[in-house]
């Protein structure tokens, strides 16, 4: 720390009680300052000959008896006044970072100028902040500290902006050119750590991160931290990802909401004041901060109850860069009092933002980033987010079905490699939500597309007593359909019409309630325990056929197999068919007889199969 020792003289000041502070001298004092509750026992020449302020007060005085003047309002207090007055006797006194605020604004009060006196206390000073304590990094930092209870006088005397600009100028200088000590706690090059600093014998230079500066920010109070940053962002020499870094470390330090997750009552204000102030000072650029972090600034301020505005800003930003983000970051707990554990509302807020982006104005960079269907579009990392978030939401029993179904048809039109994730979303929902009808697990399904289901998740979803039967059927059809296709086989034209159309009429993406017939129809085809033979039977069959795509088997037997593997599903489907009809023949004898028909009895006694057979 710099420091600056002024005058020769010992220093002759001496206490009597906390109150009073005297100059032991063989001569006697002839004038008292009372400053705050503090009395000084002055000699009049010293300190008038250096101080004008002082000297007009005198001169006010009608009675030339009376020796006492009162300066209250000095700012610094007694502390600081006494150094402006040990420098008027020339006594020893030392200036440093923590003081020199202070001093300096008493000796402004005292107007100890130099038309008062050649070399006069804020000449002194003056020098003492320009050649050494604004050269210095640390020691900027500090007084930039001391300056928030000096105001309005250090804002006056320039004191905060030439702070400011010091702070701001060096933070924005090359970091090869720092030569100053800093803070840096939070991660290490090699080279600090001491690993690899000597290269052939050769000590190396230790390389300084760009960001060497952010954690001796962390010291100052949010206002003044709010004028350093935007300096620098003024400058323009900063990059934005290291502002967010910034940005980062200082709401991590002064946010217990961070860490805790809770607030002391009496410091809302505060914190709530923080969190908006952060918020704004947020680089515009993309990516300049993470999404873990936005998240985190999100849950402050629902937590501190933030002005709507501005937790609007975050979920905005959020949703230009919602690919980026984790399972976890999305769980936002429901406020007190309602029964739902997740917030699934602001989840659905965020995803419709991140769908709104390609109609907005600036939707184009968006648009470029999705117009190649890879593992970097947007859309699909979004969509597995959501699928995921759903998975985990399911396992919440008062989870409202309009609420799981709405925020999963957010994404349905966005491509996925597989539908396993929205398979597993949907299968824990049913787990969790034993009571649901069967129309409500038909609406369910509809986010679902069967043939892009993986082979896991189609020898679970076969097994699973928990899906519709029309599903299971829809599953077994492709999966088959997928293996013959593969292995060069025939293909499922010779099912009956009505069993295409089942598993082929789905409207993937729609859950609309709306249904026919045929779904209640098939619903009742089967039950439990009849359609276990058939799961197994077909499951084999498609494992089987997988066996039979060994590269070694002849030709000819690969051939056969695919035949009798045809022929299987054929007869398997069929058998399935005709005990649907057994079963729908004395339902529908009634309706299919008509006394005006003459063939009513053929009628009754031949299943009708020209109905119409839809999942929409």
């Amino acid at each position: 720390m710099k420091f600056m020792k002024l005058g020769s003289k010992p220093d002759q000041f001496e206490t009597d009680g906390d109150n009073i502070r005297y100059v032991a001298t063989e001569l006697s004092t002839d004038i008292i300052i009372n400053v705050g509750n503090v009395k000084f026992y002055l000699h009049k020449f010293p300190i008038l000959s250096k101080s004008a302020r002082l000297q007009k007060l005198i001169a006010s005085t009608n009675d030339e008896s009376n020796n006492t003047i009162d300066i209250h309002d000095i700012p610094g207090g007694p502390a600081a006044f006494e150094i402006c007055a040990k420098s008027c006797y020339g006594m020893i006194v030392t200036l440093n970072a923590y003081n020199v605020v202070a001093v300096r604004c008493a000796a402004e009060y005292l107007e100890m100028y130099e038309t008062v006196e050649k070399g006069n206390l804020i000449y002194k000073i003056e020098v003492f902040l320009t050649s050494s304590i604004f050269r210095s990094w640390k020691d900027t930092i500090i007084v930039l500290q001391t300056t928030k209870s000096m105001i309005p006088w250090s804002e006056e005397l320039k004191v905060v902006n030439h702070c400011i600009d010091s702070i701001a100028t060096k933070a924005s200088i090359d970091p090869s050119k720092v030569e100053w000590s800093y803070t840096y706690n939070r991660k290490k090059f090699p080279s600090e750590n001491g690993n690899n600093s000597h290269w052939n014998g050769v000590k190396k230079q230790q390389m300084v991160p760009k960001d060497w500066w952010v954690e001796d920010l962390c010291e100052l109070q949010i206002d003044l931290y709010k004028q350093v940053i935007t300096t620098i962002k003024t400058k323009g020499r900063m990059s934005a990802d290291t502002i967010g870094e910034s940005l980062k470390a200082y709401a991590s330090r002064r946010l217990p909401v961070f860490i805790k997750g809770t607030v002391q009552g009496d410091d809302v204000a505060k914190y709530r004041y923080l969190v908006d102030t952060i918020s704004s000072l947020l680089p515009s650029e993309r990516d300049s901060v993470s999404c873990s972090f936005l998240f985190k600034l999100l849950q402050a301020s629902i937590t501190l109850e933030c002005g709507e505005t501005r937790r609007k800003e975050i979920m905005q930003r959020i949703a230009e860069q919602l690919d980026e983000a984790m399972v976890g970051d999305l769980s936002f707990h429901s406020p007190t009092g309602e029964t739902a554990l997740y917030n699934i509302d602001i989840v659905h807020d965020l995803v419709e933002r991140f769908v709104m982006q390609k109609h907005s104005a600036g939707g184009n960079e968006f648009q470029e980033r999705c117009t190649k269907f890879t593992s970097d579009d947007p859309r699909i990392k979004v969509s597995r987010l959501v699928d995921d978030y759903l998975a985990q939401a399911a396992r919440d029993s008062s989870l409202p079905l309009s609420k799981f179904v709405d925020l999963a048809e957010l994404v349905s039109g966005f491509p996925r490699p597989t539908h396993d994730s929205i398979y597993r979303a949907i299968d824990m929902f049913f787990q969790e939500h034993p009571s649901l009808t069967k129309s409500e697990k038909k609406r369910i399904c509809r986010l679902m597309d069967c043939k892009k289901l993986s082979a896991e998740a189609c020898t679970h979803a076969v097994q699973n007593e928990r899906l519709p039967l029309r599903v299971v059927l829809q599953v077994l059809f492709f999966e088959q359909a997928r293996a013959t296709s593969s292995s060069g086989g025939c293909n499922t034209s010779d099912l009956h019409d009505s069993i295409r159309t089942l598993c082929l009429g789905g409207s993937h993406g729609s859950s609309s309630s709306a249904t026919t017939n045929t779904d209640e129809d098939w619903d009742t085809v089967q039950s439990s325990d009849d359609l276990k033979p058939l799961k197994g039977e077909l499951t084999s069959l498609r494992l089987g056929n997988r066996g039979s795509g060994n590269d070694n088997s002849p030709n000819d037997a690969k051939s056969d197999t695919e035949k009798v593997a045809t022929n299987k599903v054929k007869k398997i489907f069929s058998k399935l068919w005709s005990n649907k009809d057994r079963m729908g023949e004395i339902s529908s004898s009634d309706t299919s007889e008509s006394p005006a028909s003459p063939n009513a009895e053929q009628n009754r006694s031949t299943p009708s199969r020209s109905r119409r057979h839809s999942l929409s």
